[in-house]
């Protein structure tokens, strides 16, 4: 996969400027996502598990991070 360029980011940053949605996946496992990490070369998304693995790492050079997992049911 190619990848992404500048413009292409900043859509990917425009789409995703609301409430995360069930048509967001994790990019560990497919699950729902939860965690949206915006890094200088991209965007990862995680379900709470690979959130509770990963995030406390990726957010020292995170450029934001949405967390949502306190919806999780």
């Amino acid at each position: 996969m190619a990848a992404l360029t500048n413009d292409e980011m900043k859509h990917d940053s425009a789409v995703h400027d609301g409430a995360m949605t069930a048509l967001d996946r994790c990019d560990a496992c497919g699950a729902q996502a939860y965690v949206r990490v915006e890094m200088p070369y991209g965007v990862l998304m995680f379900c709470g598990h690979h959130a509770n693995a990963h995030l406390e790492k990726l957010a020292a050079s995170a450029v934001s991070v949405r967390d949502e997992r306190e919806r999780i049911g």
